[in-house]
């Protein structure tokens, strides 16, 4: 019996949806999808000022952008790299 350790098969894969159970909420985003630890380490990272505007900024591109269908309902902890573009618009606004 093999001991699969990854998502889907793939080692440091994602799951294809996000299971809404263990998502949690955050007050005034509609669209982003994190766990609660997702959200924590997010926050232990980049500050919780920083955050705030980060996840505002993802979430309005989910909103508008004509492209961002295929992101909605899906873990988005992917997009708030460190050299990602969320994160260092995110940085310039503040």
């Amino acid at each position: 019996m093999k001991n699969i350790s990854a998502i889907n098969g793939k080692k440091g894969g994602r799951p294809n949806s996000c299971d809404y159970v263990t998502a949690i909420f955050i007050p005034e985003i509609d669209f982003v999808v994190l766990t609660e630890q997702q959200y924590n380490t997010l926050i232990e990272r980049y500050g919780l000022t920083l955050i705030k505007k980060a996840l505002s900024i993802f979430d309005d591109w989910l909103q508008t952008s004509p492209i961002a269908y295929k992101y909605k309902g899906k873990n988005n902890y992917a997009h708030f790299r460190a050299d990602g573009w969320v994160i260092n618009l995110a940085k310039q606004l503040i």
